[in-house]
């Protein structure tokens, strides 16, 4: 806890001192026209919600620039190194995409002529976060963390007012184009070639039923943990028609590998057969496929009494499972029995704008169409 009150001291320092000073010596350069940038803190290389929008663009031949580096896994001195490489980037550049929470953009408001885009990375509405959550942003910060957003691109118009609440945004900064990274899940050659890629890698797997552990992490990014882990192994030792892949969120498996797939999450969802979850949004992007799941949630009590849902966790369309012993006996009547009638009610409702045609609506509202 001592770390993460550091880290957030050093972020406050940056946001409201440092990066301000640079902008504004930046911005004595004019803007590049057509220049796009693509932005991102958490991975060093381009972020699957990030990677539909890119494509089309560079197809376009547009003038894109990546910006990408994991600033968790670097020291203090190359991250504002980094930061201050991007300042320059946001001062003189036409449009700016970044797919999460993204501290840079947050030290001061865009000069007039930038447009920055949020393609926000979560679908629906699951636990509370951002302003909501003080495991995201604790009470003590100072700073706009959202508040200069052009466009934040959502999943569905019901899923706006909880948004306004939790980023502090006015609604007309929500654009209700769906979001881009669902796109590739409607398509046929996308699916055929996960699949191909998956039995080629894990020949074992064919003919057993694929079941999917796809948790969240609990505590912060600096200090995430897991629970459930002996259940779920326990499942996989425990029944040979059944083939477990593992993959845990990427917090996780920063600082122990535990996953047992090589694949990303998104390539795995066309194999999958049932999905094991907890309370990660992964599951909305599941629900593309309207295949059966089960919530496994051990801590249940204590994450409701904690950082707390948006929803009625009970009512998920799937069982909810808070012992472990019973977890196995959950996934055997959800394969044989699944709540099939209740999945189209809440796509329409959590996921209603993703048609697979989300990218191509982005890039009209922001006026990125026509090049």
């Amino acid at each position: 806890m001592l770390a993460f009150k550091i880290r957030q001291l050093f972020k406050m320092a940056a946001q409201n001192i440092y990066l301000p000073f640079c902008y504004r010596l930046f911005c004595l350069r004019p803007i590049k026209k057509g220049q796009i940038v693509f932005a991102d803190a958490h991975h060093d290389q381009i972020p699957f919600s990030m990677q539909e929008i890119h494509a089309k663009l560079i197809e376009n031949g547009c003038d894109v620039i990546d910006c990408f580096c994991d600033y968790g896994r670097r020291p203090f001195l190359s991250v504002l190194k980094k930061m201050t490489a991007f300042m320059k980037l946001y001062a003189q550049t036409e449009y700016v995409f970044i797919c999460d929470y993204f501290l840079p953009i947050s030290s001061c408001k865009q000069r007039e002529g930038t447009k920055l885009i949020q393609l926000w990375h979560s679908g629906g509405l699951m636990k509370k976060y951002a302003y909501d959550a003080p495991e995201d942003i604790p009470p003590y910060y100072k700073g706009n963390m959202f508040g200069n957003y052009t466009f934040l691109t959502l999943s569905s118009e019901n899923v706006i007012p909880v948004h306004e609440k939790a980023l502090r945004l006015p609604k007309e900064r929500f654009l209700v184009s769906g979001l881009a990274r669902t796109d590739v899940y409607f398509k046929q050659s996308y699916n055929a070639a996960c699949r191909e890629r998956f039995y080629r890698m894990y020949p074992e797997a064919k003919g057993k039923k694929i079941i999917l552990w796809a948790p969240t992490f609990r505590g912060n990014a600096a200090d995430p943990y897991v629970i459930g882990t002996e259940a779920v192994k326990k499942l996989a030792a425990g029944h040979k028609d059944w083939y477990v892949v593992i993959k845990m969120h990427p917090h996780i498996d920063a600082r122990e590998q535990t996953s047992n797939c090589a694949l990303p999450t998104e390539q795995a969802l066309p194999v999958t057969d049932l999905m094991i979850t907890d309370y990660s949004s992964v599951f909305f992007d599941y629900l593309v496929y309207r295949r059966p799941a089960v919530f496994f949630a051990p801590d249940l009590q204590q994450y409701e009494a904690g950082r707390g849902f948006y929803i009625d966790y009970r009512t998920l369309p799937g069982p909810v499972v808070t012992d472990g012993d019973r977890l196995a006996q959950a996934v055997e009547a959800e394969l044989e029995n699944p709540h099939s009638g209740e999945l189209d009610a809440w796509y329409a409702w959590h996921m209603g704008a993703c048609d697979g045609h989300s990218a191509e609506r982005i890039l009209k509202a922001v006026g990125l169409d026509g090049r």
